[in-house]
């Protein structure tokens, strides 16, 4: 057993993110383990640009409200405690509701991300569906 060191918190590029987001990396898998782990955090309206993953992502909310988001134009909003999986391949994108910091733990396996455009205003604005029943 060893305690492993932590990088530095990195503010995340802006090629990939809309707004400020920083990440704090919890675990880099070394060959053969491909498991990763990023603790994210998300300024009011920051959000990922469209991006899918080989093996699938999980996304557990910490805090704040997340958003997260398909093609097909489903928007889930989710509350802390809440873990959203999102299938291997499905093109998503997730973030900070316009009024309120979020951080989510995210997790996924191995370097397979595709990296698209970013999330237009008109697609982050669109209608969402809560994890709660009532808001």
């Amino acid at each position: 057993m060893e305690i492993l060191k932590q990088p530095a918190t990195m503010k995340l590029p802006p090629h990939m993110f809309t707004g400020d987001v920083w990440a704090d990396v919890i675990h880099r898998g070394e060959e053969p383990a491909r498991a990763r782990a990023n603790m994210v955090r998300f300024a009011p309206g920051a959000r990922t640009a469209w991006h899918s993953h080989g093996l699938g992502q999980t996304l557990h909310v910490v805090s704040g409200v997340a958003l997260v988001g398909t093609r097909d134009g489903v928007i889930i909003e989710a509350h802390p405690g809440d873990t959203i999986g999102c299938p291997p391949g499905e093109e998503h994108w997730h973030g900070a509701t316009p009024d309120r910091f979020m951080e989510h733990l995210a997790l996924w396996e191995g370097d397979d991300v595709d990296w698209l455009e970013h999330v237009t205003d008109a697609e982050y604005g669109g209608p969402r569906t809560s994890t709660r029943a009532s808001n």
